[in-house]
């Protein structure tokens, strides 16, 4: 009903003239890749996990975990921020989210730590390299840094923000959800999937988009090319799986209508208001601003459009201060469940694997490390600026 409600209400700017023709035209065509790899790349995770290729990725994870409860710990962050820097956060909450939930049901975990882990961690580890998220790459172009480059300016915040972290799910998730103060969990029985094939075609479909990734390649014809490999195995040994509501209908409208939405706003004043919120001063305290600006407007409407409507208010001069915005768009979305598309995602696959995500301790929890997580990486960007 919400994905319905945003989608008229962007209809409706564009039919009463609220947004022009041409601003209309700009965001559809900056949109559609994003809605080409979102459409996609559900479904390659849909047929993924029917194919059972989570639940062998999990139960090796959960073997190589020993049983020790703390090991088994890093290893999820370990493996989450890898993900996230090396591919990007929208891969990690498509592809990881399955493989953490598919380990706690074998070896008889609670899901919300193992779902946390990767969904906070999929926004907050997302600062190191251009690739980790949309709204780098944007910086990136606009500071002229290479990746080699961007890596290094960025490496202390993507330090501080990934410790902040993993300090509120140890705090926050893993030690309260430890069955009696355990330190050890069961370790699972190696797992056969029901259709070898099916399996081994879905992993490789996987293995095809995060390589089609590392080699440039955009992230919808990416997520496209593996989503027909995973069809066309499916069309042959199990098409009774092949189904429209494979589709996220539902995502695919609140994206749409949120950027027609948020476009709209934004030519109406939120620009201005943008401007006096951030500021023009290259100072610790103008990239305070900055990045409370991002991380506030980031959980308002979504860290996309807020990026732009912050990288539009920011000096050309103030390189710091963009970085700052930065921060704040990356670290700074992990209170409201719009904040970024990879939230999004991540909240299709819970429900895809029948997760309730409790309201009131998450949104705590989020509140905590988006202040926490912005400030230490704000101020770990000042200190080696």
């Amino acid at each position: 009903m919400f994905a319905l409600a945003l989608l008229v209400a962007g209809a409706l700017c564009v039919a009463t003239g609220a947004l022009s023709r041409p601003d209309t035209s700009a965001i559809l065509h900056r949109i559609l890749p994003l809605l080409l790899f979102l459409g996609t790349v559900i479904i390659l995770a849909e047929l993924t996990g029917r194919a059972q290729t989570f639940d062998v990725v999990a139960t090796r994870l959960a073997i190589a975990g020993r049983g020790r409860y703390g090991l088994l710990f890093a290893l999820c962050v370990l493996m989450a921020v890898v993900t996230t820097v090396g591919l990007n956060l929208d891969t990690t909450a498509v592809l990881l989210t399955p493989i953490m939930l598919a380990m706690a049901a074998r070896v008889g975990l609670p899901l919300l730590p193992l779902a946390m882990t990767t969904v906070l961690l999929a926004n907050t580890a997302s600062l190191l390299l251009p690739v980790g998220n949309l709204t780098n790459l944007l910086a990136a172009d606009r500071v002229t840094l290479n990746a080699v480059d961007f890596a290094a300016r960025m490496a202390t915040p993507e330090a501080a923000s990934v410790a902040v972290t993993m300090a509120v799910l140890w705090f926050g998730y893993w030690s309260r959800s430890r069955r009696g103060g355990a330190a050890r969990y069961e370790l699972p029985e190696p797992f056969a999937p029901r259709d070898r094939v099916l399996c081994v075609v879905a992993g490789a479909a996987c293995m095809l988009f995060v390589g089609a990734i590392l080699l440039g390649a955009p992230l919808g014809a990416a997520s496209a090319a593996a989503a027909a490999v995973t069809v066309a195995a499916f069309a042959l040994r199990e098409r009774a799986a092949l189904r429209w509501s494979l589709l996220p209908w539902r995502l695919l409208a609140t994206v749409t209508g949120m950027f027609l939405v948020v476009q709209t706003i934004t030519v109406h004043g939120l620009g201005s208001l943008v401007a006096h919120l951030v500021g023009a001063s290259n100072s610790f305290p103008g990239q305070m601003r900055a990045a409370g600006t991002g991380a506030l407007l980031a959980n308002l409407v979504n860290n996309l459009p807020a990026y732009v409507a912050g990288e539009s208010a920011v000096p050309a001069a103030n390189h710091g201060q963009l970085l700052a915005l930065l921060i704040g768009v990356n670290v700074g979305p992990v209170i409201t469940a719009w904040a970024s598309l990879a939230t999004l995602l991540w909240y299709e696959r819970c429900a895809a694997f029948g997760l309730r995500i409790p309201k009131r301790r998450t949104l705590v929890n989020g509140v905590i490390l988006a202040v926490l997580g912005v400030f230490a990486a704000t101020a770990a960007l000042a200190v080696t600026g």
